[in-house]
C-alpha cells in the first residue's frame, strides 16, 4: 500500500512539474510562431555603351531572372533555422564577347569558349563586334546559391546571436562563406547594439579572352595554331599582318579571392516618432581581384583586328557591325582592397498613415574611390491591408586611381582597368512599391496562409549611359 501511495504521489509531482513547465512555455512568447515561406522573384534588364569585356567600349545589354525560396523554421521558443535557396539565369551581350568569334568566327561554330574546345576548326571570314552579342557560351550562365542561418534568442529576448554558412556556384566562380553575429538590447529594448562578422573564401576558374587564351597556350606562333589557324589578322589600315603580339599578357597565378567583413551598428529610439541607427563596416579583400576576361587596350600599342575591313574606321561606334579589336592585356588590379562604409538611418513617424525612412552612407577605399549615397522611402498606408511606398536614391562616386577609358592606359602602368563601375559617375534611382498584408492570413494555399504580397519597380540611370529596370515580386506564407 505504501508503494502504491508513493507511486501516486510521485506521479502527481511529475504531472505538477509538467503542468508548471507547460504553463511557463505557454506564457513565453516564441520568436517565430509558425514556419514562414517567402517566394521571391526578380527581373533585371540593363543597357549601356561601356562594356568592360570590350575594354570600356561596347554593348552592356544584360537580362537576369532570379528566384529565391526562403524558409524560416521555429525549432522551439528561442531558436529559428532559416534556409535561403536561390537561382538566377542571365544573358549578356558583354560577356558573350569573351569569345566574339564563336558563331561565325575562328571556332567555326563548333567551339565552346567555356570549355576551350581544341578541336575547333577555322572558318572563312570570322568576325565579331563589341556592339552586338556573340553566340558564345559565355553569353549566358546560371548562379545557384544557398544560405543557412541559425538564430538564438535569450529568454528575455535582449540577446540574439546568429551563425550562418553559404555556398554559391556559377561556371567560372565558386564561393563558400560563413559568419556570425551578436545583438544586444538595452533600456527596455529602446537601444540596440549589433556586431556581425563574415568571411567568404572564393575560387576563380579563370576564362580569358579568346585571343589571349590562345597566346598563353602557343606563344608568338599562336596565329598558326588551333583557334586562329587560317584566320587573317588585320592592322589599323586593314592590311593582313603578323604583328599582333600581346606580350604584356600572362595568366593569373592566384585564383582565390577571400573577403572578410566586420559590421558594427547602433540603434536608438529617440522618441515616439523618431528612430535612428548608425553603422560602420570594415571590409578587406585579397587575392585575384581583377576580372580575367575584361580586356585592356593600350594607347602606345598598335591596333589589330579580326573581321571585316570596312568597319575598322567606325570601330568605336554602333555602326561597327563586323570587326573586333584584339586585346593587349586584361584588367590588372592590386591583390588587396580595403573598404570602409559609414552610414546612418533615421525614420520619422509622421502620422498613422505616413512614415519617412531616410538613409545616408559615405564610402571610402584604398583604390581612390570616395562615394556618397542618400535615399528616402515614404511608406503610405492606404488602408489596413494596403501600403504604397515611393522611393528615391542618389549616388555619386570618384574614379579609382586605376581607371582609364577605352585605349587611355599605357603599357608601362602596373595596374589598369576600363571597368566603368570604377569610374567617376553619379546615378539616380527612383521607384515605387506596393505591399498587401493579409492580416488574418485568410487567403490559403494548401496549409499555407498568405501573410503579405510585395511588388516593387525601380528605374536606375547612370551618368555614363548605363540604365536598368528592376522588377521584384515577393509572397510570404505562414504554415498553419
Amino acid at each position: 500500500m505504501k508503494k502504491v501511495l508513493y507511486t501516486i504521489v510521485l506521479l502527481m509531482n511529475v504531472v505538477a512539474n509538467a503542468q508548471t513547465q507547460d504553463t511557463t512555455t505557454t506564457f513565453k512568447k516564441r520568436v517565430l510562431e509558425n514556419t514562414e515561406v517567402d517566394f521571391l522573384f526578380s527581373y533585371y534588364k540593363q543597357d549601356g555603351v561601356h562594356s568592360a569585356v570590350g575594354g570600356g567600349l561596347g554593348s552592356e545589354k544584360l537580362t537576369d531572372i532570379a528566384s529565391n525560396i526562403v524558409v524560416a523554421v521555429p525549432l522551439n521558443e528561442d531558436d529559428v533555422l532559416t534556409f535561403d535557396v536561390g537561382i538566377s539565369a542571365y544573358t549578356s551581350a558583354s560577356s558573350s564577347n569573351i569569345n566574339p568569334f564563336n558563331a561565325s568566327g575562328a571556332s567555326g561554330g563548333g567551339g565552346d569558349d567555356k570549355q576551350w574546345n581544341n578541336k575547333a576548326t577555322a572558318a572563312s571570314g570570322p568576325y565579331g563586334t563589341p556592339w552586338q552579342a556573340s553566340s558564345g557560351a559565355s553569353g549566358n550562365d546560371e548562379l545557384a546559391s544557398i544560405v543557412t542561418n541559425y538564430s538564438h534568442s535569450s529568454d528575455n529576448r535582449n540577446t540574439i546571436w546568429t551563425a550562418d554558412v553559404s555556398f554559391s556556384n556559377e561556371y567560372d566562380y565558386t564561393s563558400v562563406g560563413f559568419g556570425g553575429g551578436l545583438t544586444k538590447l538595452f533600456n527596455e529594448k529602446n537601444t540596440e547594439i549589433g556586431l556581425k562578422v563574415n568571411a567568404y573564401l572564393d575560387q576563380w576558374r579563370p576564362i580569358y579572352p579568346t585571343e589571349l587564351h590562345e597566346y598563353s597556350k602557343y606563344g608568338s606562333n599562336f596565329q598558326n595554331q588551333a583557334y586562329f589557324s587560317g584566320v587573317t589578322v588585320l592592322d589599323q589600315n586593314g592590311n593582313p599582318s603578323n604583328g599582333y603580339l600581346p606580350s604584356a599578357f600572362t595568366i593569373y597565378n592566384a585564383k582565390n579571392r577571400n573577403s572578410y567583413s566586420a559590421s558594427l551598428s547602433f540603434s536608438q529610439i529617440l522618441s515616439k516618432r523618431i528612430q535612428m541607427s548608425v553603422f560602420m563596416d570594415v571590409l578587406k579583400q585579397e587575392g585575384l581581384l581583377g576580372t580575367p576576361y575584361q580586356r585592356i587596350y593600350f594607347a602606345d600599342k598598335s591596333n589589330y583586328y579580326i573581321g571585316q575591313v570596312q568597319y575598322i574606321p567606325v570601330y568605336e561606334t554602333a555602326e561597327n557591325k563586323g570587326v573586333y579589336r584584339l586585346a593587349d592585356d586584361i584588367e590588372r588590379l592590386p591583390n588587396t582592397h580595403f573598404k570602409i562604409p559609414i552610414g546612418a538611418r533615421v525614420n520619422f513617424y509622421i502620422n498613422e498613415y505616413i512614415v519617412a525612412k531616410t538613409y545616408y552612407r559615405y564610402y571610402e577605399d584604398n583604390w581612390g574611390i570616395r562615394a556618397h549615397t542618400a535615399s528616402i522611402e515614404v511608406p503610405i498606408k492606404i488602408s489596413q491591408k494596403l501600403t504604397a511606398y515611393p522611393m528615391y536614391r542618389y549616388y555619386i562616386q570618384t574614379a579609382s586611381d586605376y581607371f582609364a577609358p577605352f585605349e587611355k592606359h599605357i603599357s608601362t602602368e602596373k595596374y589598369y582597368t576600363s571597368d566603368y563601375d570604377l569610374s567617376a559617375f553619379n546615378a539616380n534611382q527612383y521607384g515605387f512599391g506596393v505591399s498587401y498584408l493579409d492580416i488574418l492570413t485568410g487567403s490559403k494555399i494548401w496549409k499555407f496562409g498568405l501573410k503579405n504580397i510585395d511588388f516593387r519597380y525601380n528605374r536606375y540611370v547612370r551618368s555614363d549611359g548605363l540604365n536598368a529596370t528592376i522588377l521584384s515580386l515577393g509572397f510570404k506564407f505562414v504554415m498553419q
